[in-house]
């Protein structure tokens, strides 16, 4: 039986640009389905205890920057930590792949040319325009699917993701559910690769 991770992701995130790449390639030498859950960081953070980044302390927020660095070097991945259009509403460029998915879309190629925009090539994917062109790049139907993006079942699909996050315990971004166990961070892409491979139950509190 072919094993399904739930995967929860905000392209603002830097952890789950950081994790993308990594988590696919784990995904395909476990011959896993991955199934992708856009979700809207506010209110998850709402809900779980969780702040957003201003609102945390500044010994965590200085931190953060510090890690970003480290797993810069790390894995090799030249990117801005701050990059020029960030933070920004991640809400539409959540939706366009939402859009995709539900228009029967590959968004294997979408994906890390929008988190490419973002960390590494500075572009403002809160402007319709660019996810536009972003999206024909890809061979996709960039205009077709910007305003898609606003239709009725894609935003209830995005509401429908925060609520199945909230319901399997995830609390941030990247998330990885694997059979109801959550791995949370790109630095757990490792222990999900053992749970995939060793064909163990599933860890329950």
């Amino acid at each position: 039986m072919t094993q399904r991770i739930d995967y929860f992701f905000s392209l603002a995130s830097p952890w789950s640009f950081l994790g993308h790449d990594r988590l696919m390639a784990v995904a395909r030498r476990a011959g896993a389905d991955v199934v992708f859950h856009p979700v809207a960081l506010g209110p998850v953070f709402a809900e779980t205890g969780g702040l957003p980044l201003a609102k945390r302390a500044p010994a965590r927020q200085r931190l953060r920057l510090v890690e970003l660095q480290r797993w810069r070097l790390k894995l090799g991945l030249d990117f801005h930590i701050q990059p020029t259009h960030w933070p920004f509403d991640a809400s539409l460029a959540d939706r366009l792949v939402i859009a995709a998915l539900l228009d029967g879309h590959s968004v294997d190629a979408l994906l890390p040319r929008l988190f490419s925009g973002v960390w590494q090539k500075q572009e403002d994917l809160a402007e319709p325009a660019v996810l536009a062109a972003l999206a024909d790049e890809v061979a996709l139907p960039g205009a077709a699917l910007v305003t898609r993006a606003d239709a009725a079942d894609v935003v209830e699909a995005y509401a429908g993701n925060g609520a199945l996050a909230l319901a399997s315990d995830v609390f941030g971004a990247p998330s990885y559910v694997l059979s109801g166990e959550v791995f949370w961070g790109q630095d757990r892409i490792d222990l999900l690769e053992d749970a995939l491979t060793s064909g163990r139950a599933p860890f329950r509190p």
